[in-house]
């Protein structure tokens, strides 16, 4: 069992140019998206969030039940979904701004076990930032690593949430310890500062970075790099490409037997090559379609 722990949200997505454009809503969220990619491509998942008991609270259920994740552990609440308004740039690029201030996703406790069986936990984006919830997500990610389950971090920066960037920077750091494969994109590493070398001293077993189309790479503790090109794409969009990464990774890995700090370091050259490959794969078939629609199995193949 891999439990992706993080918000589920509601993206009002424009169906065409300028700020008065229609929205549609779609179904989101950074760990949402990891969830419901992992359950698509057959890994056994579970989702450890806070959901509203509305309309939109339902709806983001019935899509995980859809992508045959396990929903049981999902607590519920009276408070409204939160809401992300995305812009798309004119190369498919998403920005978003956010609706959050009593929201039920940010009133998420922390659970007092993980399900039997659970092999890996992943963490993200808004949910490590929005309290007191984020508080209760660093718990989760704490108590995990002292237990010996593999941790996977994607912080997914969207720093019009993040109040105190310096205080946030502090925190990221503090987390490193627990992780055990750290994902984020250039642009996050760009923010947060600092290197892959700097982080993999602090803690995590391997670092991989995206760098959009041009592909991403795998950095581990031997001091070995490891990229692959980005795989071509008609891009409609890129809501969801890399959170289609992280439910790539830890499916390849879990697939090879390899969701430790071990099993990372065994990988060797054609290990993370391959695995690199199915990341970029799966990434594109998401931005070839509008929204956060991640990839069947049968879509990409043996990881």
């Amino acid at each position: 069992m891999i439990v992706v722990a993080g918000e589920a949200l509601i993206d009002l997505v424009p169906r065409g140019a300028g700020a008065l454009a229609d929205l549609k809503p779609a179904l989101g969220g950074g760990p949402y998206n990891t969830a419901v990619a992992l359950g698509r491509l057959g890994s056994p998942t579970a989702f450890c969030s806070r959901t509203s008991n509305d309309a939109f609270g339902q709806a983001l259920l019935d899509g995980l039940r859809r992508a045959g994740v396990d929903v049981s552990g999902v607590q519920r609440g009276s408070e409204p979904t939160t809401l992300a308004v995305a812009t798309v740039g004119s190369d498919g690029s998403a920005a978003y701004s956010f609706y959050v201030d009593g929201t039920a996703d940010r009133l998420f406790g922390m659970p007092a076990e993980l399900p039997a069986g659970t092999r890996a936990v992943s963490f993200g984006t808004c949910s490590l930032v929005l309290e007191p919830g984020a508080s209760a997500y660093e718990e989760l990610m704490r108590s995990a690593a002292a237990q010996g389950v593999f941790t996977a971090l994607d912080p997914n920066i969207r720093a019009g949430l993040i109040p105190d960037a310096d205080a946030y920077r502090a925190r990221f750091r503090g987390w490193l310890p627990s992780v055990t494969l750290l994902k984020l994109s250039e642009e996050d590493a760009t923010w947060l500062g600092g290197t892959p070398r700097e982080w993999l001293a602090a803690g995590p077993s391997a670092v991989v970075i995206t760098h959009g189309g041009d592909g991403l790479a795998a950095y581990t503790r031997d001091g070995a790099e490891h990229s692959v090109p980005g795989e071509k794409a008609d891009v409609v969009d890129t809501i969801g490409a890399g959170d289609t990464v992280n439910a790539a990774l830890l499916h390849g890995l879990a697939a090879r037997d390899a969701l430790s700090a071990e099993g990372l370091a065994g990988l060797g050259a054609e290990g993370w090559t391959r695995l690199l490959r199915f990341a970029a794969r799966a990434a594109a078939v998401t931005c070839s379609r509008a929204g956060a629609e991640p990839p069947y199995a049968s879509e990409v193949g043996e990881p």
